[in-house]
This record gives C-alpha cells, sequence and structure tokens, in this order.
C-alpha cells in the first residue's frame, strides 16, 4: 500500500537482477573469450574503482559509450596483469563483447519501461542510482525519461550508495513519509539494507549476485525475481 516507489538503476532496470559484474563476465564466455575469472573479477573491480574517481564519463555519454570505457579499463588491467600473452586477443574481442551486453541491455530496459509506464500511473516513481553523472542521458538513450519525477544520482549528490541518506533524498523528492514509500533494488547492501535504514520498505529483485555468499531473503520485505512481480 506504499504511495511512492524508489527504484535503483544499475543490475536493477537494465539487467533484470543481474550483478553488472556477472553479466559482462557471462558475456565474455558468450564471444569465447578465455581469461582466468578471478583476474576477470580483479579486472571489474579496478574498472569500477577508476570510474568512480575519476571523471572518465561525461554527462552526455551515453550508455554505450560508458559500457565501452569500462571494458577498455577492465582489458588494460588484463593486458598489464597476464603472463600467457593472450591479452591482445582479448583485446582484440572489445567491440563484440559490446554489442552482446548493449543487446542485452536493451532488451531488460524494454521489459522493464513496460512495467514502470504501467505503475507510474499508479503512484510516482524516483531513481536513486550509484552512477557516473550521466544516468538522464542513459535514461533518453533506453526511453525511460520522463518516467520518474527525479533522479537521485549519487555523482550529483555526493553520496554513493550504502548511505542511506541517498533514500532519504528520494523520500524527499517524493514528498512523501519513508514508511509511505519501497524500494525496489537488487543489491542487499546497497539497496535493501540501507533503504531499511532510512524507513522505507523493501523489495529485492533476487538474480545472479557478485559472491555466493548465502542471503536471507527475508532481510528484504519482499523477494521477486522479475521486475513484472511488481504488477
Amino acid at each position: 500500500m506504499s504511495k511512492g516507489m524508489i527504484f535503483d538503476y544499475g543490475g536493477t532496470l537494465d539487467t533484470g537482477g543481474c550483478h553488472w559484474g556477472k553479466q559482462i563476465w557471462h558475456a565474455w564466455q558468450t564471444v569465447g573469450v578465455d581469461v582466468d575469472e578471478q583476474l576477470y573479477r580483479e579486472a571489474y573491480v579496478y574498472g569500477e574503482r577508476t570510474l568512480g574517481k575519476n571523471p572518465i564519463v561525461k554527462p552526455d555519454f551515453t550508455f554505450r559509450q560508458t559500457l565501452d570505457e569500462k571494458l577498455r579499463l577492465e582489458l588494460e588491467y588484463i593486458d598489464n596483469n597476464r603472463m600467457d600473452g593472450g591479452a591482445t586477443a582479448v583485446s582484440s574481442r572489445r567491440e563484440e563483447i559490446l554489442d552482446v551486453l548493449y543487446a542485452q541491455t536493451m532488451s531488460h530496459t524494454a521489459h522493464s519501461r513496460e512495467v514502470l509506464i504501467r505503475l507510474k500511473e499508479r503512484m510516482p516513481l524516483v531513481l536513486v542510482s550509484n552512477f557516473y553523472g550521466n544516468l538522464n542521458t542513459v535514461l533518453r538513450e533506453f526511453r525511460l525519461d520522463g518516467i520518474f519525477t527525479h533522479t537521485v544520482e549519487s555523482a550529483v549528490v555526493g553520496i554513493r550508495k550504502p548511505d542511506p541518506r541517498i533514500f532519504t533524498l528520494g523520500v524527499e523528492a517524493l514528498g512523501l513519509k519513508p514508511e509511505e514509500v519501497t524500494v525496489v533494488g537488487d543489491s542487499i547492501d546497497k539497496d535493501i539494507l540501507p533503504a531499511r535504514k532510512a524507513g522505507c520498505h523493501t523489495v529485492w529483485i533476487k538474480g545472479e549476485q557478485w559472491t555466493d555468499d548465502a542471503v536471507e531473503p527475508s532481510v528484504a520485505d519482499k523477494t521477486i525475481n522479475d521486475i513484472v512481480q511488481l504488477l
């Protein structure tokens, strides 16, 4: 019986609940790239931290451009740390990996859009995301603009999940009390737990996680496998 909803973006609306680290790893496997998974995981973390600390992504970058930068940094890390001489072959597959990932993202965001449009008829929606300063550009790219009354982006407001204050900003944007708001996200640590600390109800979209650690579903008020289950 919520009066408003807050959505996470990355891993929630664009992958169907699958952690982006896993999404990229599966794309590498799809195109047949032979890289040790542990080295890939290190490369993924390196890429995320580098993008988070440096203004590489510009406000007008599309998601495809952003994703291309992620892959470039990951391959750069592998090139500098791989000892078997296979890095050049991996780097040459960058465009192929990008095409696979972008097609998947187009499909997931189109599905999310159908659900969000229907939810928007019932209540106001706000987006709260750890992102790079180009979130509004990305929303236009996937025809998700105009659905959310406000976007709260970490690079803009200077607060990152799992800080509960970023969800408080989302609640304030809705003009509601925390107990009147439901937060929907794919991450227990970055979405569900901080949203609960902010006083909101929570829905966990359970997809493939970055780690194999067991997660107790009861941490969230509700657990779903597909955004359509919100209808």
